[in-house]
């Protein structure tokens, strides 16, 4: 089953590209999620102050700047995974740095 794990954090750490990119506990996440069946594959988010957010209500297409939701927390990226159980899945995002301090979120996919 293919599992989408949306990484969330708070904002207060934005490490920048090539931070990520020297940062041994990052990377080591990285060889995981491609070693992973080969399957792994992801983005990064740039920040909710970049966000917009689009609703339809009663027919008029309502656009606003920032995030779907008031939060403090937010999706900072994801990776899609195929993974057989959740166990296994779950296994794969505890090894992503920001499950120690922000969360990994797992969710299913229709397929």
């Amino acid at each position: 089953m293919k599992y989408v794990l949306l990484i969330c954090d708070d904002e207060s750490v934005l490490p920048t590209n090539e931070d990520l990119a020297t940062d041994p506990q990052h990377q080591a996440w990285v060889d995981a999620l491609s070693a992973h069946h080969g399957t792994g594959r992801g983005a990064r988010l740039r920040p909710t102050s970049e966000a917009t957010t689009v609703r339809v209500r009663n027919a008029e297409t309502l656009v606003s700047d920032g995030p779907f939701a008031e939060t403090k927390d937010f999706v900072g990226g994801f990776a899609i995974v195929d993974c057989d159980t959740l166990d296994e899945a779950v296994a794969l995002a505890a090894k992503h740095p920001y499950a120690q301090w922000g969360s990994v979120e797992i969710r299913p996919m229709w397929e």
